[in-house]
């Protein structure tokens, strides 16, 4: 214990009584240190000197005090605390958009120009007026004029990308276009292939199932059924059995021809035999009656007993005779099989072996077979029901063939509106859509003929004239090649000339502008000329020359010194006829070359007016005269570099023009 006291009380000695703290005291106010005396901080804490601990007393303040060796908020000497505090921010007004924005580029002290924010620019919310008013208030001179180019090379790139994107929408559309009409062709060949497959699955289901059908003849020669002897391959055997038929049927049944005029393809399918009408609300038996199938009318013909003469003949024994009653389009009827009805499952066997015809206009008649134990009744439903489809079948193909005309015209005439004046060859282009035509050994349709001109079309558009040349002539060599298909080739040769005039239009627009330049001259002349327009491109060539001619001597002013002003217009004159017959030698044929001497000899009367009409003032044989007029020889020998001497005609009438004066409505140039 007597070591401990000495040591003194340690915070880490474990001890069981615990020591006594005392309680904080309340201060009145800041700690003074001593030697200083005391100032006032506005009301804040003082900072001269650090807090002091209150005093307490005891042991246990001491070992506190001892833990508190390190001052901290230690002021520097030199700090005054006189010093007014330092103000604050102030906000920012609320048009400026926030530090956060990334639409505003870096001012001109902070970076070196503004930069385009293309997503802020997409924005459908941006509000133009202010976004710049943001972006561009600190901003330079300068910095304003760059952000301008940047954004106008922004545009120019945008429409730059938008036309091409154009150009390709219109190829892809093509292209899908063509694959839709080529499927379109083979839905149309697998609809058709289908229902041939379903006609013949069930023609031969129901053969098979029911056998051979007995034929049954009555009357001078048409049968019920075509026999093996009556399917013939050959087209005109059919039509005289199929006539020989019908006029048996008129002669057998009395009043048919009036149902059943002539009319081609039309014949007899089957001879039903005998029926009996029942009445529909009693099934009682009313008469007698006969069912003939054509291909495409039913005839129900009655069966009446003739009237034999004399007082003492018994009329039931008297011959019978069949006369027409009714007769149906099979189109406009549905024949039912009362065999399958709920009246006839439940045990009444009276419509067990007979038929229900409906017509258009609901009415209903119900025929029954003679022959029960016979299969008359399926095989009259077999043959109606192959008879409707095929009869079917047979407008859908004329309605499908009226609708191609119609689609081959619209189509036609929609992509190009001058086949509208050409009303025979419109009328014909239905007949040759499906024609093949042989093109560098493979068969091709119009149809690739159009995706060609579609081709043609956009080189046109594009200005790619040395591919358009070569599309058009190979149109047109297509077209020569086809010297027995007459109407295929009006219309290739059609379309490839209304293309290539379009073409020459183009060509020779660049030829007027690019005249003064001898290799685009040549280039563009050599295009007409692939095209058949070599004398339109002789005309432009030589007038766009004349018209720079008469530009160039216009630009020469006259200022009083005669001798120069002649000195000007002589070398304007030959200079720019030497190389137009130059050029025009290396570009044209040398048949044409006749028309650039005419040409350059109308340039020299020119020249000789103009002459003529500056002399006139002049005393003829002078010295100016004199001076003027070996001047304007002397540029005349530049044209002996081209082959031409017109020497001899400069000054020409000049004489004459002198002493008559300039003719009238010429002036000074």
């Amino acid at each position: 214990m007597s070591e401990e006291k000495s040591k003194g009380i340690s915070l880490r000695t474990k001890r069981s009584k615990r020591p006594a703290i005392s309680a904080p005291k309340q201060i009145s106010g800041p700690i003074q240190q001593t030697g200083a005396p005391p100032r006032s901080n506005g009301g804040q804490a003082s900072f001269d000197s650090p807090p002091q601990r209150p005093q307490m007393g005891g042991k246990t303040s001491d070992l506190v005090k001892r833990r508190y060796s390190t001052r901290f908020n230690n002021l520097p000497t030199d700090y005054n605390a006189a010093t007014p505090p330092v103000p604050s921010m102030p906000s920012l007004p609320a048009q400026y958009p926030p530090s956060n924005d990334r639409g505003r580029g870096p001012s001109p002290g902070r970076g070196p120009a503004l930069n385009v924010d293309v997503k802020a620019l997409r924005d459908p919310n941006l509000r133009p007026e202010q976004y710049i008013a943001g972006l561009l208030s600190d901003a330079s001179e300068q910095d304003i004029d760059d952000y301008q180019q940047a954004l106008q090379k922004l545009r120019n790139r945008a429409s730059t990308d938008l036309q091409q994107n154009v150009y390709q929408n219109r190829t892809q559309f093509i292209k899908i276009s063509k694959e839709a009409e080529k499927l379109k062709g083979e839905m149309r060949a697998l609809k058709n292939l289908m229902s041939d497959l379903k006609t013949n699955t069930t023609a031969l289901r129901a053969a098979s199932s029911q056998g051979p059908a007995a034929s049954n003849d009555f009357g001078s020669g048409f049968s019920s059924t075509l026999s093996k002897r009556d399917k013939r391959s050959s087209v005109a055997d059919r039509t005289a059995m199929w006539n020989s038929q019908l006029q048996a049927l008129w002669k057998t049944v009395e009043g048919s021809q009036k149902f059943l005029p002539a009319v081609p393809g039309r014949h007899v399918v089957q001879n039903a035999g005998l029926w009996i009408e029942l009445d529909n609300a009693t099934w009682k038996s009313r008469r007698a009656m006969q069912i003939i199938l054509l291909n495409d009318h039913l005839l129900i013909a009655s069966r009446k007993k003739r009237k034999v003469e004399g007082n003492g003949a018994d009329q039931r024994q008297a011959p019978s005779k069949l006369v027409a009653d009714r007769c149906w389009p099979l189109l406009d009827i549905e024949m039912v099989d009362l065999a399958g009805t709920s009246e006839s499952a439940s045990g009444r066997n009276k419509v067990a072996d007979a038929i229900m015809i409906r017509g258009v206009g609901q009415e209903s008649f119900t025929y029954r077979t003679e022959k029960s134990d016979d299969n008359e009744k399926q095989s009259l439903m077999m043959n109606f029901r192959k008879a409707v489809e095929e009869l079917r079948k047979g407008l859908r193909t004329e309605m499908e063939t009226s609708n191609k005309a119609k689609e081959t015209i619209n189509y036609f005439a929609s992509r190009d509106p001058g086949l509208l004046k050409k009303t025979e060859l419109l009328e014909t282009l239905s007949d040759i859509k499906d024609m093949l035509i042989e093109v560098e050994g493979k068969q091709q349709n119009l149809r690739w003929v159009e995706s060609q001109v579609d081709e043609l079309d956009i080189d046109i558009a594009l200005q790619r004239f040395d591919t358009a040349v070569q599309r058009v002539e190979k149109l047109n060599a297509l077209a020569k090649s086809l010297k027995s298909n007459v109407v295929a080739q009006d219309f290739i040769s059609f379309k490839a000339d209304e293309r290539a005039t379009k073409l020459a239009g183009l060509i020779t627009r660049e030829l007027v502008d690019t005249h003064n330049e001898p290799k685009k001259t040549r280039r563009n002349v050599l295009w007409l000329a692939r095209l058949g327009f070599e004398d339109r491109a002789r005309e432009a060539y030589l007038e766009a020359r004349s018209n720079i001619i008469q530009k160039r001597s216009r630009q020469c002013i006259f200022e009083g010194n005669l001798h120069q002003y002649i000195w000007e217009v002589s070398f304007v004159y030959f200079t720019i006829i030497r190389n137009t017959v130059s050029t025009f030698q290396a570009c044209f044929q040398a048949s044409v070359m006749s028309a650039c001497v005419k040409w350059a000899k109308e340039q020299v009367d020119a020249f000789n007016i103009i002459l003529a009409r500056q002399l006139s003032s002049t005393e003829r044989g002078g010295p100016l005269w004199m001076e003027c007029m070996n001047q304007a020889k002397e540029h005349a020998k530049m044209l002996s570099e081209v082959g031409l001497d017109f020497k001899s005609l400069i000054g020409r009438d000049v004489s004459e023009l002198s002493q008559n004066g300039a003719p009238v409505g010429l002036g000074l140039v």
